[in-house]
């Protein structure tokens, strides 16, 4: 596991638009390398500014994004056309300006296609494992490149929240969730080891309200309390921040 590394931006537009060009160095890199390239998304404010960037940013065309997977870490199991999901809104960040694969734009199942949570989450493993056996993979999981994520106030990242027992699943899996403090109460979510085996993870955070969050994860707090002090890639891990989540 890498260490976590913290870069602050003057403002979340900034940081936005630095990060836009972050994700495109590592998509290149890796298309450079295997041909292939794969990232994970995460929904919120942040997480979207960050999709409509690289959709506006001219350098997008060095990525082929016909040879981009796309998963996100967690979803609200709601409706599949619901404005809260967080696929919904992606496509709507992006506004057709990739030519992304439909078919490797891997979205999490919907309350339209699934009578629980559970079921959703089990398909998904499905799909993982694959892609995974596409990629010629020994185990059941595909090779993410990057994962995004943002961070709660209270220290929740994906839908792991604290004081809740998906916090401490020691397994690579994914999860239905039904207890989720912020509506919706269902949701589906990757767990932290899952979320590790991406090769880069990093957590774009703005917002004053989150500054105690990010000291929290900073310092190493226990998991349990701010799940996203567990957030570690196995090559780098950043902490990439807007100054007024920087706190101090």
């Amino acid at each position: 596991m890498s260490e976590l590394r913290t870069a602050v931006h003057p403002d979340a537009r900034t940081l936005a638009e630095a990060t836009a060009g972050r994700v495109l160095d590592v998509l290149t890199a890796a298309q450079d390398e295997r041909g292939e390239a794969s990232v994970v998304l995460t929904g919120g404010g942040m997480g979207t500014a960050v999709l409509a960037a690289v959709a506006t940013s001219p350098d997008r065309s060095a990525v082929d994004w016909s040879r981009v997977d796309v998963w996100w870490s967690d979803e609200r199991f709601t409706e599949g056309a619901s404005a809260e999901r967080n696929c919904v809104q992606a496509a709507e960040a992006v506004g057709g300006a990739l030519a992304l694969d439909p078919d490797r734009v891997h979205c999490m199942g919907s309350a339209d296609e699934f009578t629980s949570p559970e079921e959703a989450a089990e398909d998904y493993l499905r799909e993982l494992a694959a892609a995974a056996a596409r990629e010629g993979r020994d185990g059941p999981l595909p090779r993410f490149d990057l994962s995004l994520l943002g961070l709660g106030p209270d220290g929740h990242v994906a839908s792991l929240f604290s004081g809740r027992p998906h916090v401490h699943e020691e397994r690579a899996t994914v999860l239905g969730v039904r207890d989720s403090p912020k509506p919706p109460p269902q949701r589906v979510s990757m767990t932290l080891p899952l979320i590790n085996a991406a090769e880069r993870v990093w957590l774009l955070v703005a917002g004053a309200e989150k500054a105690q969050a990010v000291a929290a994860v900073r310092a190493g707090a226990p998991v349990g309390r701010t799940p996203g002090a567990g957030v570690r890639g196995a090559q780098e891990t950043l902490l990439l921040l807007a100054r007024d989540a920087a706190g101090a």
